[in-house]
């Protein structure tokens, strides 16, 4: 079986974990500060914090911004669900906002029609590793007062105008699971050029811990004193995730490069084939490709996955909307509310796609869509 994704690890990634175990510090030492600073320097900010998922990176930016009942937080249907869930858990109303048809990404033109006196946020998600149309969700949070959240969990190392995804929104979160462009086994982070929004994050991925005297009700206490103002939780990324996700990250460009190859294959045996589009390529940006999505016919969607599976070619689906799951519809959603990011997930099916696909196994997944297809046809 090709797997549909696969973490790439060297010697190198090997020594990085093996020299802090040998040392001192597992967990709240140099290796955190280290990747922070490496992965804010890649995003071209001022600041990250490092946390233990993507998910926990959702809820550090989401507490940091303030969001609470009464506020209304608008993202598209066509992502994984902790997008929405660590808002809702916050008191959050979410508001969704439907898609473009041709590459997933949350349509400006529909998150315009939903804006309120409410909104406190708009989110961004950069589907397949494409960038979303940041310049165009900036000025609409700017006009209503949000908060800009770009959920890069596919995207870390893509460009668009000219920037690096990071640097485009008020707050960026990134994830590296297994899967995603690197990897720290488990983690994320959340990056920002606002200092005071990430230092907020910082503090509620520590507990709401706060060491600083001059904030503290009971200053004179001691050396050791330390308070909790506003409660928070434990999401510290430990130093022997983090010295892996340093030694990823000198592999980056190496990683973006074997992926746009794979998926340069892809769409070059794809375009133009009956019954199969690619994705649209959003203009003026450079993709950092996390997953490959290739639509096929609904109706031969589910044949399609079987067969591809059967003959040993992982494939995966990415993903039913979010509106759709038993939460979501528990409060009156349900289908044909968001009917372009519906067709989407309907017609989706998710190939292989990670740094160290064989070039043989490229042919080979070529060759099975192309069978399955051409039967379907």
């Amino acid at each position: 079986m090709i797997p549909y994704g696969r973490q790439s690890i060297n010697d190198a990634d090997i020594a990085a974990v093996a020299e802090v175990l040998r040392g001192d510090w597992l967990t709240t030492g140099p290796f955190v500060s280290r990747f922070e600073s490496a992965v804010a320097q890649l995003a071209g900010v001022g600041a990250c914090v490092s946390v233990t998922s993507g998910t926990a990176a959702l809820h550090c930016a989401y507490r940091a911004i303030g969001i609470g009942p009464g506020d209304e937080v608008i993202t598209p249907p066509m992502t994984f669900v902790a997008t929405q869930a660590t808002a809702q858990l916050l008191g959050a109303e979410i508001v969704f906002a439907d898609v473009e048809p041709g590459n997933g990404l949350i349509d400006p033109v529909r998150v315009a029609e939903k804006v309120t006196t409410r909104t406190k946020a708009i989110v961004a998600v950069d589907y397949a590793g494409q960038p979303a149309d940041m310049d165009s969700l900036r000025a609409i949070a700017n006009d209503c007062g949000a908060y800009l959240v770009e959920d890069a969990a596919h995207s870390i190392g893509a460009i668009s105008r000219g920037r690096p995804v990071g640097s485009l929104a008020d707050l960026t979160t990134f994830s590296f699971f297994p899967t995603k462009n690197l990897t720290t086994a488990e983690g994320g982070a959340v990056v920002g050029a606002d200092l005071e929004l990430v230092e907020r994050a910082r503090e509620f991925h520590n507990h709401g811990l706060i060491r600083d005297p001059s904030r503290q009700d009971w200053p004179d206490e001691g050396p050791w004193h330390q308070e909790v103002a506003e409660f928070g939780l434990n999401y510290r990324l430990p130093d022997v995730l983090a010295a892996l996700g340093l030694s990823q990250l000198e592999r980056l460009e190496e990683f973006r490069v074997k992926r746009q190859a794979i998926v340069d294959a892809y769409s070059a045996a794809f375009s133009g084939v009956p019954g199969l589009d690619v994705l649209t390529l959003t203009p003026d940006s450079v993709p950092f490709w996390h997953i490959y999505p290739l639509r096929v016919h609904a109706e031969e969607r589910l044949r399609i996955f079987t067969e591809l599976r059967r003959v040993g070619v992982g494939v995966q689906v990415n993903y039913l909307p979010a509106h759709l799951h038993p939460s979501f519809r528990r409060l009156g959603f349900g289908w044909g509310d968001f009917p372009v990011a519906e067709e989407f997930y309907r017609r989706e099916i998710s190939l292989p796609l990670f740094a160290d696909l064989p070039k043989d196994d490229v042919e080979r997944v070529i060759d099975a869509v192309l069978t399955a297809a051409l039967v379907s046809s």
